[in-house]
């Protein structure tokens, strides 16, 4: 669960946040409400540890996986499907171990990485991506295309696979900045799948 303690945010000298205590259990989704610069993106901003409470505490357990939806994508050459599988951190972390490991020659390493890798199902990652962006809209052809090709709209849907959890490993909790909008495709209808069958807390 995230436990927010007698938490207190300032920005300057305006203060956010006063003595907030909230818990969110897995399995609950929850939206953050009020009018704006009343403090909802400076929670999120907490979370992920981009800045510090002033007071107060916060906390969620060591072996939680976070993911969150970036408001804006950069125009990146990086092919959608790639882009998607960066927001699996600890695969791009071990995928980057690996090479390193081959590049020294360290069987030892090499092996226990496999392992590593075994455990997440890392071999069938880009087929389970491949599926998850199919069910937002996007065909074949568009996976293989850089993000600075698309328009806003469809950066936003890749903004939402990368932060989805793929079938095998579902993060522990995910945040996201603005409630997803209708579109093409079968949007909708995936992102509800997801989320039913999601184990984790959202927060929106």
């Amino acid at each position: 669960m995230i436990v927010f303690s007698s938490l207190q945010i300032r920005r300057g000298t305006r203060v956010l946040l006063d003595n907030a205590t909230a818990t969110v259990n897995p399995g609950q989704k929850v939206g953050l409400v009020g009018k704006n610069g009343c403090g909802k993106s400076t929670l999120l901003a907490l979370l992920k540890g981009e800045i510090a409470a002033d007071g107060g505490s916060y906390s969620f357990p060591s072996n939680w996986a976070l993911a969150w939806v970036n408001q804006e994508t950069p125009a990146l050459d990086v092919p959608a499907l790639e882009y998607v599988i960066d927001g699996d951190r600890e695969f791009r972390q071990l995928e980057a171990e690996l090479q390193q490991a081959n590049d020294r020659n360290d069987g030892n390493a090499i092996a226990t990485l496999h392992g590593k890798l075994d455990a997440i199902d890392a071999w069938t990652v880009r087929a389970r991506a491949s599926s998850l962006l199919h069910g937002l809209g996007f065909s074949n052809e568009q996976l293989q295309k850089p993000v600075r090709a698309f328009s806003g709209g469809w950066r936003m849907r890749l903004n939402l696979a990368q932060a989805l959890p793929l079938p095998f490993r579902p993060a522990a909790a995910r945040r996201t900045h603005q409630p997803p909008g209708s579109g093409r495709g079968d949007l909708a209808g995936t992102l509800a799948e997801r989320l039913r069958g999601y184990a984790g807390a959202d927060l929106a």
